[in-house]
């Protein structure tokens, strides 16, 4: 059985980020995968109910896993906790991975939902930092991996591997 993988809408070049654009990400491994029927596309941000464009918004706190813990939140520019639309987005997110029998996903890097190695300070001055997003942390305490858009390579010999596995005896 093929494996599938979670990649975020934004990465395939649908406009659904924060200021309307795309982060469309270019990668031969991305392209095989659609040619393969791979990718299912998922943006966290609007299942969770956020519209396009939208403020920018920033995890105030340890990141994504302790927004879950509700130990932190997910603040826009202006200071309105949007973390409600963040955690309903990630179950989204969840939801629709085991649906689709996904154990690996390849998320925007920088993102309060999506971040896999960085994340925003939540003070909004453009710097980052070390950590996961909010749909990130669920995803990876559901056993699934992430991998960012820096990363198809890696996540490609990951998938390999699961494939591998998958038609081993029986």
């Amino acid at each position: 059985m093929i494996s599938r993988v979670l990649v975020s809408s934004c990465l395939l070049g649908q406009r659904v980020r924060y200021d309307g654009g795309a982060a469309t990400a270019v990668s031969e491994v991305l392209d095989r995968w659609i040619e393969e029927r791979r990718v299912v596309s998922f943006c966290p941000e609007i299942a969770g109910g956020f519209p396009v464009p939208r403020p920018p918004a920033e995890i105030v706190g340890d990141g994504g896993g302790a927004v879950l813990r509700s130990e932190a939140t997910v603040v826009d520019e202006s200071g309105k906790d949007v973390t409600n639309y963040f955690t309903q987005g990630a179950q989204s997110a969840l939801d629709t991975a085991l649906a689709n029998n996904i154990q690996v996903a390849v998320l925007k890097d920088r993102s309060p939902s999506c971040g896999s190695m960085l994340i925003h300070t939540g003070d909004f001055s453009g710097a980052v930092r070390g950590g996961v997003g909010v749909t990130t942390a669920l995803l990876e305490q559901n056993g699934i991996k992430v991998f960012s858009e820096e990363q198809f390579g890696l996540a490609d010999e990951y998938l390999a591997r699961l494939d591998l596995a998958s038609d081993g005896p029986a």
